[in-house]
């Protein structure tokens, strides 16, 4: 195979693509895949929140609590939709149930619903305990709780692309952007 093939292709965004979805749904994993796929440029909110406040996630759940923490997501949420490059921003799985999240979304990008279903979800996230909203006696109880809750939110989303436990991160990443090819204001593709 020649060098050649394995450089992405180069995509030009006219809009940031929004990954937004449950924990556990891919958002960061496929993000990347995506990103190094369409030679964009991949950036995670929560990543971003983490780097400024010098503390993870957790952490500032623990001193600041919730309020605090959706407060500097928005934030961060609007600094990178605003920034000149645009990109592939992975959102924490709170983010898009804020109405002024989801403005400032549907204003200056496209949100894309990573669907998966409760089982794909719990495997995933169910063995760690990193996640500050399963720290309850029954994470999986819990977990399912807030899909019910979050499920109706995240169907207002621009695109929908579900996820099955047989796909690797890098179809899922495939279907993503077929979905994507769908829409004729996200982006440019090399051949048009």
């Amino acid at each position: 195979m020649a060098a050649e093939s394995w450089r992405p292709m180069r995509h030009t965004l006219n809009k940031t693509i929004v990954l937004v979805g449950m924990m556990g749904a891919g958002k960061t994993a496929v993000g990347r895949a995506l990103a190094a796929k369409i030679g964009a440029p991949f950036l995670d909110s929560d990543a971003e929140i983490v780097q400024a406040a010098n503390m993870s996630i957790p952490e500032i759940f623990s001193r600041d609590g919730e309020p605090f923490f959706r407060a500097r997501e928005t934030e961060v949420i609007r600094r990178l939709l605003n920034a000149d490059e645009k990109s592939i921003l992975s959102t924490g799985g709170g983010a898009f149930l804020a109405e002024e999240n989801r403005s400032l979304i549907s204003d200056l990008g496209v949100s894309v619903f990573l669907e998966a279903d409760l089982d794909l979800l719990w495997s995933r996230v169910g063995h760690k305990d990193t996640r500050p909203l399963l720290r309850t006696p029954n994470p999986r109880a819990t977990l399912a709780e807030i899909f019910e809750a979050r499920a109706p939110v995240y169907a207002r989303a621009d695109i929908k692309v579900t996820a099955q436990p047989e796909y690797s991160i890098a179809q899922m990443a495939d279907k993503v952007l077929a979905a994507l090819h769908e829409r004729q204001d996200v982006m440019e593709s090399p051949d048009d």
